[in-house]
Parts: C-alpha cells; sequence; structure tokens
C-alpha cells in the first residue's frame, strides 16, 4: 500500500487527477474507471476535467462504473448520483452518455437490478481504477460495517450515521433515502488498482483506524490493505491523529 501524505484537499484533488490522467494515458485512453460521488472526489473530477482539457485527451474509450446509486431517485432528482456525476464530470468531457454506467435506483426488481450491475461490470472486463472515498465509520461505497467481505453489488440499508452525514446534500434529514445499491466489497476488491481519498479532520478517526492495520469486517475499509494496488492520498486535517 502507497500511503501518499499532502497539505490539503486541493493538492488531494490534483494528486489523484494526475493518477487517474497517467492511466488514462499509458492505456492510450481505453480505461474502466470506477468513480465515487459526495464531496471528498468532487475537486479531482476538476482537477482531471482541466488536465483532459489542456493536454486534448478524449474520454471517447472510457467507460464509468459508479459504486452506488440512491434507490427512490431518479436520474433527473439533484441528489441523485447520476445527476451529481452528470452535473460535475461528464457533462464537461466527451465520454458518450452510454459508456457512463450506474446502478438503476428505480429499478421494479432492485435484487434482480443489483445481479445485473454486478454482471454488468463483468462483462466489460472488470474495473482498472476504482476510485474511493471513507465515511468515518468505515464504510466504503454504502458498504456499512458489518457487511461481509464477500458481499458482491447489493442492496443496502443505511446507517443512521451515514444518513446524517449526506443529510447535507438534501434539504431536510427527513428526505435522504433510507436504501442504496452499491458494489459489494468483493466487487470493488476485484479492481486492479484502487485510489482511496480521505481529507479532513472530520476523517482523522477514520485514517487512524485504518493504519492500525486491524482486519474485520465491522470496518469495511480494513480489507483494502490486502489488495495488492492501493493507494491512498491523505491530506494533513485527515491525518492529524497519527503523529
Amino acid at each position: 500500500m502507497n500511503v501518499i501524505y499532502v497539505k490539503d484537499s486541493k493538492e488531494m484533488s490534483e494528486k489523484a487527477a494526475s493518477l487517474l490522467f497517467s492511466r488514462m494515458k499509458t492505456t492510450e485512453g481505453q480505461l474502466n474507471l470506477g468513480l465515487a460521488t459526495g464531496g471528498t472526489p468532487q475537486g479531482t473530477y476538476e482537477e482531471l476535467i482541466k488536465k483532459t482539457r489542456a493536454a486534448n485527451q478524449s474520454f471517447a474509450q472510457v467507460k464509468t462504473f459508479n459504486l452506488d446509486e440512491y434507490v427512490g431517485l431518479s436520474e433527473e432528482n439533484h441528489q441523485s448520483y447520476r445527476y451529481y456525476m452528470n452535473t460535475h464530470f461528464f457533462n464537461h468531457i466527451d465520454i458518450p452518455i452510454e459508456q457512463t454506467f450506474l446502478p438503476n435506483g428505480m429499478a421494479l426488481n432492485l435484487e434482480e437490478e443489483c445481479a445485473r450491475y454486478e454482471q454488468l461490470i463483468i462483462d466489460n472486463g472488470g474495473i482498472d481504477v476504482q476510485l474511493l472515498g471513507i465515511g468515518s465509520n468505515g464504510h466504503i461505497g454504502f458498504n456499512e460495517p458489518g457487511t461481509p467481505f464477500s458481499e458482491e453489488t447489493h442492496l443496502v440499508k443505511l446507517a443512521q450515521e451515514t444518513k446524517e452525514a449526506n443529510a447535507r446534500y438534501f434539504n431536510d434529514q427527513s428526505e435522504v433515502p433510507s436504501q442504496a445499491i452499491t458494489m459489494g466489497i468483493a466487487s470493488i476488491m476485484r479492481a486492479k488498482e484502487i485510489v482511496l481519498l480521505i481529507s479532513g479532520e472530520n476523517k482523522a478517526d477514520a485514517f487512524a483506524k485504518f493504519m492500525n492495520g486491524t482486519l474485520s469486517e465491522q470496518f469495511p475499509a480494513s480489507i483494502l490493505e490486502t489488495h495488492e494496488n492501493v493507494t491512498v492520498i491523505v491530506d494533513e486535517a485527515a491525518a492529524n491523529k497519527m503523529n
């Protein structure tokens, strides 16, 4: 595991964007990217847009697979992850929209949708680089504490702590969906490379726990230490309990 310490979230975003851009260059644009949403990766998308525009790098052969989507929110809903991805990334690059994949949180049969999404990733050759954040309780994707490491894409009931953390994106906490479809831990671990972004003082406890090396399903991110190709990019605020 490679841990890169940076000053702040801006530098973290620049480092992550540079890494993703370099992978695109070395594969001549043929890349399957696993993407995350939320506040942490937003700066990375902004920096990646700048880099690819400056270099005239095309996304025409890139395919993207998002970690998760809320159940019950349409693509047009401003709080859906499809809307987030379109707004913060896809609308600003030349990627064909049909090559951008997220779980369908409006599917009539959610269990079937989970199986379909898992198979979709496999059928496309798997994920080359997976971008991740970490929750204060150690969740990755929406895999909450207690999720089996063997779990593939599945339907999850969101922990209260996670709903509270995501409430800032909604008008009221009561609007936060109670369920989501998420790639499972086994799905994430099949990625050839993983990039974990950790930023902010509110993630300091999670980073310290992550670095103590104790493998436990009660702290889902701990499994990442067993992956052969993980880069962690962490800023000073998130690393301040490691001194």
